[in-house]
């Protein structure tokens, strides 16, 4: 009976908090004023990378910092963690992750699980970080980051750790799936092992992500087997899924979406300039890539309303262009498939990622034997399937940390 009533202080507790991060959303004009002497990243000397980052291994704890939780005195235990990971061209680096741990006691079977959430960070440069809006920091690269506040207050609420990381690393590479999936795994590790967060080796893992955040969850899925083999996901869940970056940028190009357009072939001509788009681009094209290189997908879209890609470009159909193609594929998910269960779920009228994509890449999976249960949503568009899909995929979650075996193979609920 005593149990029982802690867990119902804690349920009622948990469920302020989330009321509490939503009013923070509906409110959150207030927030410039209370947030303005927060440094963004590049000014913050705690983001930077030690002189011996050589010396570390990936996942190693550097630095870290306790935090109020977007600034309010919420019931939450928050930290910013600065860890060791290893990018797409091996070379070290230092990320920094977001550790978030209820204050009450976790009342669940087993140890408190650890969820590793990732943020649509959808970015060209670290104002956008993850870390700095849940810091309290002002930005309008923030309302990614505060858009998925209900979503971290619920597993919270439920008793969940999470470790929302800035997987796209100090130079913030969007669309580099290798570098946000190590990103992904090794601030997992930090997490796990900063002593404060009180988790540990016993600690069930899983992993979540929605649109921009489901492609650097599933990159993580795909190479944790080799790259991080210690990480062991118990259930790992993925919404809106990118798949197919010509057909998203093509779906988006000329439309109110063209932001995403322009944001995907910037990225791809700065992180790899080799590939041959960075050349393609005209003198416009050049000046806006310059200009926009600390831009988030959220500024993106208003500035760049309707526009069309090719008015940026020396030759007609960029997106079909062979250098943009071949770059954009070394991109695509798909060429393994996770091996923990996973639960995967998109709109059939999705308007900013075309299902065809999701379709297919689903059917990549369960050839190569995942265990997958996939949802295509009836749900119209992007954002109401992010919503409307949100409590079963938390519930898949739930089960797996709960030890529920799951048939395996791929199913269509």
């Amino acid at each position: 009976m005593k149990q029982a009533r802690h867990r119902t202080v804690v349920a009622a507790v948990l469920r302020a908090v989330l009321s509490a991060l939503t009013v923070l959303i509906l409110g959150v004009a207030g927030a410039p004023v209370a947030a303005a002497e927060l440094p963004p990243p590049d000014y913050d000397p705690f983001y930077a990378a030690p002189a011996d980052l050589d010396s570390s291994w990936n996942g190693a704890v550097l630095d870290a910092r306790p935090i109020a939780l977007l600034g309010l005195p919420l019931p939450i235990s928050a930290w910013q963690v600065k860890y060791r990971t290893t990018d797409s061209s091996d070379r070290p680096a230092a990320d920094v992750a977001t550790v978030l741990v209820p204050m009450l006691p976790w009342f669940g079977p087993g140890a408190r699980p650890l969820l590793s959430y990732q943020v649509p960070e959808d970015s060209l440069g670290t104002r956008c970080a993850p870390s700095y809006a849940l810091r309290g920091g002002w930005d309008t690269g923030a309302v990614n980051t505060l858009i998925d506040t209900p979503f971290m207050a619920e597993a919270l609420r439920r008793g969940w750790a999470l470790v929302v990381g800035d997987y796209e690393g100090p130079q913030s590479r969007f669309l580099d799936g290798v570098n946000s999936g190590r990103g992904v795994l090794d601030g997992i590790r930090a997490a796990r092992d900063f002593p404060a967060a009180a988790l540990g080796p016993g600690t069930p893992i899983g992993a979540w992500g929605y649109s921009g955040g489901a492609f650097a969850t599933l990159w993580a899925a795909q190479i944790q087997p080799e790259y991080a083999p210690d990480v062991r996901f118990a259930g790992i869940t993925s919404g809106g899924v990118p798949a197919d970056w010509p057909a998203i940028a093509r779906h988006a190009d000329g439309t109110a979406q063209a932001g995403l357009a322009l944001l995907i072939v910037f990225a791809i001509a700065r992180n790899d300039p080799g590939a041959g788009v960075l050349e393609l681009l005209n003198d416009r094209g050049q000046a806006a890539l310059i200009e926009n290189s600390a831009a988030c997908g959220s500024d993106l879209v208003p500035k760049y309303f309707g526009a069309r890609v090719d008015d940026f470009a020396t030759v007609a159909n960029l997106l079909s262009h062979p250098a943009f193609r071949a770059a954009t594929a070394a991109q695509e998910l798909g060429s393994s498939a996770p091996t923990a269960p996973t639960y995967l779920y998109h709109s059939i009228t999705d308007d900013v990622i075309p299902v065809a994509g999701f379709t297919d890449l689903l059917g990549r999976y369960c050839a190569q034997g995942a265990t997958i249960t996939s949802v295509h949503s009836m749900l119209p568009s992007h954002n109401p399937a992010a919503i409307g899909e949100a409590p079963a995929a938390m519930n898949f979650l739930a089960d797996r940390f709960a030890g529920v075996p799951v048939a395996p193979g791929c199913h269509a609920r």
